[in-house]
């Protein structure tokens, strides 16, 4: 028998292609990377195709593998196939996945976590801004992944050194929030699955560049990544390109020059938010990737300016909270609802921002 084993822990437990992009992380989304690959015997006697993975993969049961036949990511002779497909002399068996193979181990890292709840099946944990949520390039250590593996360092899914042990979402790093992390593969089957299909409840907290001259909308535009740029999303306005996306969003507060709204994902892709507000001309403020790290509106004063500078050394960062998470809970069927309250920095912007406007310095409606 030909093989290759390039054995990899991170099939999802879910089978689902990757995580809910609700995320700003750099992940690369040209293809796929192949992390598994077998050639059968000239002997090989017909096998279902699950039970011949579980034989021939290190610690990967067979449940994840039938997950992920059942999404597609794994190819027989190059087509999909499912779990119950036999397998046949010289069959060529590939397990691909939305990433490429980690080449580093996860260690574990006793770094603070902001558990808001915790049970048997998950936890809830406020991310603060500047933690990433799970290694990659330049972030091997530090992130979220790292502190989990220790915190649930005695549970079965966080031995086995997976990136993604646990995630069924993630935000970029520089959001804060709230993020569920399922602590077993059954939990995180049905969350995963939740997302999949666009039913979890999420809503963010957002300050943007710009008044709106309604109350509330929806932005509908796929999204793929940048021809331009490749560290930056886009939104395809031919609707032929990128992937389906739709953000609603709804007034909270009017400064004039900027506006904080609350925006509800229907979809989850990567820099959703970011990428449909600056496409409506709304840049979340302060966000220099794109285009919020500079005055947008408002007047020339050099007082403006400089009210405006130090409201972008107050919070640091793009203006994003992810404020809201609501699910049927894995294991009580139960419609569970988590919420946050704003982080300092968050608090303290807009605090600049309601003097500034009770002082009567807002000059326009833009």
């Amino acid at each position: 028998m030909t093989d290759d084993r390039h054995i990899d822990d991170e099939l999802p437990a879910d089978g689902l292609p990757g995580l809910a992009e609700d995320t700003d992380e750099e992940t690369e989304e040209a293809g796929l990377y192949e992390h598994f690959a077998i050639t059968a015997d000239r002997g090989q006697s017909p096998l279902r195709l699950d039970k011949f993975l579980v034989a021939h993969m290190e610690r990967c049961s067979r449940n994840r593998i039938q997950a992920a036949a059942d999404s597609g990511n794994i190819l027989v002779n190059d087509r999909p196939a499912k779990s119950n497909y036999k397998v046949k002399p010289l069959d060529r068996i590939r397990l691909v996945m939305p990433w490429p193979k980690a080449e580093y181990e996860i260690v574990a890292e006793d770094i603070p976590l902001d558990i808001r709840y915790e049970d048997d099946d998950l936890l809830l944990v406020d991310k603060a801004a500047g933690m990433v949520v799970h290694p990659g390039v330049g972030n091997h250590c530090g992130t979220l992944v790292n502190a989990l593996t220790f915190h649930l360092r005695n549970l079965p899914m966080f031995r086995e050194g997976n990136t993604r042990a646990g995630l069924v979402h993630r935000i970029d790093k520089n959001t804060s929030g709230l993020l569920v992390v399922a602590k077993n593969e059954e939990a995180h089957a049905r969350l995963a699955r939740q997302f999949f299909d666009h039913s979890i409840q999420r809503r963010y907290v957002a300050l943007v560049w710009g008044n709106f001259d309604e109350d509330e909308g929806t932005i509908t535009g796929n999204i793929g990544r940048s021809p331009h740029d490749r560290q930056k999303m886009y939104v395809f306005a031919d609707g032929e390109q990128g992937k389906h996306a739709v953000t609603h969003w709804r007034v909270l507060r009017r400064y004039g020059y900027v506006t904080l709204v609350e925006c509800r994902l229907e979809t989850g892709r990567t820099h959703q938010i970011r990428v449909h507000m600056a496409w409506q001309g709304h840049p979340l403020f302060n966000d220099e990737r794109y285009g919020g790290d500079r005055i947008l509106r408002g007047t020339t004063f050099a007082k403006y300016r400089q009210f405006v500078e130090n409201c972008f050394a107050a919070m640091p960062r793009h203006a994003l909270h992810a404020r809201l998470l609501g699910f049927v809970h894995p294991r009580t069927g139960e419609n569970v609802l988590f919420e946050t309250e704003l982080p300092d920095d968050f608090r303290a912007l807009l605090e600049r921002w309601d003097n500034y406007v009770a002082a009567g310095k807002v000059e326009t409606d833009d």
